[in-house]
């Protein structure tokens, strides 16, 4: 038999396992490298992190992405080479990561790598008949095993897709096996470029759980912030958005697109809301005139009026709700706030509450996907109902 393959046959019947979970989001702020000690399989999976760090990109890197990224016109070439270069990027970073923990690479067991969205294409989205939904991630998996010498499970999102559903969100798989409550209803609101989150009713009937995407996280106002403040990324805590004032015209004109009104589960991303999303709602509401102060507090607002309504839609507010917030948003003030002024039925906290870093989570739901792919007997509930599927495509080392 094959070494490589004799080795995952080990893996897959160890009690636990050491997997390199990856997360390189839309926001292309940095890597996440979460390594996590995955025991058991199914619910009642536990898993705790034992190392992790996001380590930023460089200019370099932002810049090869933002040349293809969310673009529907882009140079074929320049994906095909980014395919490999993107993954040899981050193999790079582990191996650096590892030496730096003091860990050897033989002793991780998995890597999970998500790769580096460049487009995703809901049905909702590109609206063509004879094609059904669509993502793309690079970052190819077999580079990544080769430069690191780890068994790698990548590409998740395609098998979501061929099993009938849209290729995200996929955090409803790691939610549920992990953060449910036999008590306490729950959101799990993950906060990044794109927001979504996992409804985990008290009890976590499998019939009654889902994830979704509400619309806009950071997308808008990152890409606001880059072009009009002075090469800055980010608002950092929502400082330029609380010096401004919300436009009513612009937020009611921007809350009045079609996808809110779409049906659960539903995804979106970049290519939905972005700066020309913007300018066409400047347009229609007749307040272009704004200061870019105003225009920054308006899409702060956005962002938590559109995750307000959905959160609205699914619960009831007689009864108590706790939010776990994780994903780069939540360090918005901003929005933390105006969503706790919106939302007072809820209880907000972070997932530290719950023993993970909100920052590490995304990393984390990826390598809890790799432990399913390996030893899981039955996934559980996905977007589009129930998809009794694994997920993620296995590359060898040798």
């Amino acid at each position: 038999m094959n070494t490589d393959l004799e080795k995952l046959y080990r893996v897959a019947g160890k009690p636990s396992r050491n997997i390199l979970g990856l997360m390189s989001g839309t926001s292309v702020d940095g890597l996440d490298i979460a390594l996590c000690r995955c025991t058991g399989s199914g619910p009642g999976t536990t898993i705790e992190v034992t190392h992790f760090e996001t380590v930023a990109y460089d200019d370099r890197f932002r810049d090869e992405i933002a040349s293809v990224f969310s673009k529907k016109m882009v140079d074929l070439e320049k994906i095909t080479l980014l395919n490999a270069w993107v993954a040899v990027q981050h193999a790079t970073l582990i191996n650096h990561c590892l030496q730096k923990w003091g860990i050897t690479n033989e002793a991780v067991d998995l890597i999970a790598s998500h790769g580096q969205t460049i487009y995703h294409a809901p049905k909702t989205l590109h609206n063509r008949a004879e094609f059904g939904n669509a993502t793309l991630q690079i970052g190819d998996g077999d580079h990544l095993a080769v430069h690191t010498g780890i068994i790698t499970i990548s590409d998740f999102r395609q098998k979501h897709i061929a099993a009938g559903g849209e290729g995200a969100p996929l955090a409803v798989y790691g939610d549920y096996l992990v953060f449910g409550s036999a008590t306490e209803n729950r959101i799990m609101l993950n906060m990044g470029g794109i927001s979504n989150f996992t409804w985990l009713p008290a009890g976590c009937s499998i019939h009654e759980i889902f994830s979704t995407d509400t619309g806009p996280g950071n997308t808008m106002m990152d890409a606001y912030t880059k072009k009009y403040f002075n090469g800055m990324r980010y608002d950092e805590d929502g400082k330029i958005a609380a010096s401004g004032v919300i436009s009513t015209p612009l937020l009611e004109t921007m809350l009045a697109d079609p996808f809110f009104q779409l049906p659960f589960p539903k995804t979106t991303g970049p290519e939905w809301f972005n700066l020309d999303y913007l300018d066409k709602a400047l347009q229609q509401s007749g307040v272009s005139a704004l200061s870019h102060a105003d225009i920054m507090a308006t899409l702060n607002a956005f962002t938590a009026h559109s995750i307000t309504l959905a959160i609205k839609k699914i619960c009831n507010t007689n009864e108590p709700v706790t939010v776990f917030s994780s994903g780069g948003g939540m360090h918005n003030q901003r929005v933390m706030l105006t969503l706790e002024e919106l939302l007072p039925f809820c209880r907000f906290t972070s997932t530290w509450s719950i023993g993970v870093n909100p920052d590490a989570k995304e990393a984390v739901l990826f390598a809890l996907l790799a432990n399913e792919c390996v030893a899981g007997t039955a996934t559980g509930s996905g977007t589009g109902g129930l998809l009794p599927v694994k997920m993620g495509k296995i590359s060898l080392p040798g």
